[in-house]
């Protein structure tokens, strides 16, 4: 065991050093997650001291992000509640649970932004923790340090400060600074984020403190979790002492008597939430006392004593000034609306989805109709409802074109799919986003390759599929628009390095019909390497499990119909062609005995310390199997927050269901 964890800790320190000293990481941050919790497992059980230049040991300088530490108290989610009965349903529960006892309520904006814990040790902060899975936090010390309204030493008042004090509160960026931070990172050849929580969550686990530090992150604190040796009897008391502290708490918050009055402050808010310079997305009603919030108690997921009031989904009207039609990279088109520029949800919307021909028929919208727009989950853009009492008369039908609007050619209708497509392999439009998906986060992960750079190398016809991406050379790259020497060379370095990549992201990455992530590395467990899938035959991939016929027939005719391009990535010396099993597979080999060996898992729900995918890839490397229903067949249902259909079933079938706390706690 003791050869095994030095040369764990060797490969640790190794990836440290690319990813902290040389900016040039090897594996993903999931994949280097999994390598520090298997040395933690192995450390803890030998009986060998852990000396203190191991990766698990390290101090001073900040934590490692990525580091994972145990909360004192969990930080338990909230339970959502949507309209006033379900506001009413949880007040007579509590009312049940403390027999009739008075009740004061306290309310306060649900901020959207990223949960974190504060720790300070005789007033000076010492430690800070994303809220994680609830038991255990990563540790954000260093980037916590830069938000300017986090004091690094409270004031001492007349209550003397506690040796120990943890508090809780919610890391935001006020929302009309978005625009500037998505105008750098356009420049940089960045994605913008979407909404000011994606922008906070992820400024706050960059690995580099400096950039954290020029993004405007603020904060305000919402819960005295734990100080040592202060008896505090109320929310509200607490909340006056954190401000007498110097810590930040938000302004607008109010004490009850009554689930009536509670339901005023909600209905104030909803309109007059739209004037303040920050995002939220609902009001977060506790009950006051501290002791009976004890008696109340909470569940795995919730506590007894709170709960989040949401707002509805943010609504707006607005005009369809024209459809204009997307190709993807399968050449599916795609009509796309026009909109008279309108603000919804923090963010100005210029244009909306309209998925099909048959989406656009069913709700009859034309060019020139005034429409209702929602952001669903505050995010995505969709038109509910189209006003046609506000027609005028001049509003204009719209159809998908009989040819593609890129290329030309001939769309294909057929009656099996709703989706009409060009055909035309060489359209320079499938071309774009077929490489955009390739160098995407989730295929090949090639930095600095987006999408105006894409758009000039294929209209310069420098790229002419994504084979030729190996191939490029930083003279001719350093004369694009925007690009240079430096930003050059480091493109060409991420294109070689994703030579490296898993097979089965490169696999992914092709674009393959019916072929996302999950049947990719279904595939690949099977076939181990691109040659051997390239080969196979229909009846060889159909007999894989989760391996129906039609994405059987997909992948055949892929591999069939772009041999040019298997030999092009051949010669470009990518390693997915050889490696018979990569990193991933080894760690499965290692962990076979592992509690997720040989059982079925569905994933469902919003998981707070990993995405659905990374925790599906956890339980893989651990030899455990995920599907997307449940069934007879499954053994576990790991739930997150919001699970629904799929947690009824499981509770029907009498599967066991885990939370993301026990799910973390298995791993």
């Amino acid at each position: 065991m003791q050869r095994e964890i030095n040369d764990l800790r060797a490969l640790i320190r190794h990836h440290e050093h690319k990813y902290y000293i040389e900016n040039q990481p090897e594996i993903s941050d999931a994949k280097f997650d999994v390598l520090m919790r298997q040395l933690e497992a192995l450390e803890e059980a030998s009986d060998t001291p852990i000396p203190p230049d191991s990766p698990t040991q390290r101090v001073g300088g900040g934590a490692v992000l990525g580091t994972r530490i145990p909360h004192r108290n969990p930080m338990l989610s909230l339970n959502n509640s949507y309209d006033k009965q379900e506001l009413r349903e949880f007040a007579e529960r509590v009312r049940r649970l403390l027999e009739d006892a008075p009740v004061e309520y306290i309310t306060e904006l649900k901020i959207d932004g990223l949960g974190v814990s504060l720790i300070y040790e005789n007033g000076v902060f010492t430690r800070g923790l994303t809220r994680g899975d609830g038991e255990y936090g990563e540790d954000i010390t260093d980037n916590l340090r830069t938000i300017r309204s986090v004091p690094l030493r409270l004031v001492d008042t007349e209550t003397a400060l506690p040796p120990v004090l943890e508090v809780r509160g919610e890391v935001f960026i006020p929302k009309h600074l978005l625009n500037d931070i998505n105008v750098q990172r356009e420049a940089e050849a960045e994605p913008p984020f979407a909404n000011p929580r994606n922008a906070a969550a992820g400024s706050l686990r960059l690995q580099d403190a400096s950039i954290t530090a020029s993004r405007p992150l603020d904060i305000f604190i919402y819960t005295l979790n734990y100080a040592e040796g202060v008896e505090v009897a109320t929310h509200t008391a607490s909340l006056k002492l954190m401000k007498h502290w110097g810590l930040k708490c938000n302004p607008h918050t109010a004490c009850h008597k009554s689930i009536d009055d509670v339901q005023h402050y909600y209905e104030q808010w909803v309109t007059e939430r739209h004037d303040l310079p920050y995002e939220t997305d609902g009001v977060v009603v506790k009950v006051n006392q501290f002791s009976q919030q004890r008696e109340l108690g909470a569940t795995s997921k919730y506590p007894r004593w709170a709960i989040a009031y949401k707002f509805d989904a943010q609504q707006a009207i607005t005009t369809i000034k024209d459809i204009e039609v997307q190709v993807g990279r399968t050449g599916v088109l795609t009509p796309v609306a026009i909109l008279e520029p309108v603000l919804l949800a923090g963010a100005t919307i210029t244009n909306a989805t309209l998925h099909n021909e048959q989406e656009i028929q069913t709700k009859d919208i034309r060019i020139g109709d005034r429409i209702v727009l929602e952001r669903a989950g505050d995010v995505i853009p969709k038109i509910v409802e189209v006003l046609t009492a506000e027609r005028t008369g001049n509003e204009k039908l719209f159809g998908l074109p009989d040819e593609c609007p890129v290329c030309n050619t001939a769309v294909q209708r057929t009656e099996d799919e709703v989706a009409v497509r060009c055909v035309n392999m060489a359209c320079v439009a499938q071309l774009k986003r077929r490489i955009a998906h390739y160098a995407s986060r989730n295929a090949l992960q090639i930095e600095g390759l987006g999408p105006a750079t894409i758009d000039q190398l294929v209209d310069k016809e420098l790229v002419r599929d994504v084979a030729d991406l190996y191939a490029l050379e930083v003279e001719p790259l350093s004369k694009l628009e925007r690009m240079g020497v430096p930003s050059a060379r480091n493109l060409v370095h991420q294109i070689e390095h994703s030579k490296t990549a898993p097979v089965e992201k490169v696999l992914f990455g092709l674009g393959i019909f019916h072929v996302g992530e999950t049947v990719a590395e279904l595939l690949i467990e099977r076939f181990l390497s691109l040659d051997a899938l390239s080969t196979a035959t229909l009846e060889e991939i159909e007999s894989v499990d989760g391996i129906g016929p039609q994405i059987a027939e997909s992948v055949v005719n892929f591999f069939s119909q772009n041999k040019p391009l298997i030999d092009k990535l051949r010669k470009a010396d990518l390693q997915c062609f050889t490696v018979a099993a990569d990193a991933t597979r080894t760690e499965a080999s290692m962990m076979t005995d592992s509690f997720f060996s040989g059982k079925t898992f569905v994933v469902t729900g919003s998981l707070e310390g990993m995405t659905r995918t990374e925790a599906s890839k956890e339980i893989k490397t651990r030899g455990g199997k995920v599907t997307s229903s449940v069934t007879s067949k499954t053994d576990y249902l790991i739930a997150g927050e919001g699970a629904g259909s799929k947690y009824a079933k499981a509770e029907e079938l009498g599967i066991p269901i885990l939370t993301e706390a026990d799910f973390f706690e298995k791993l």
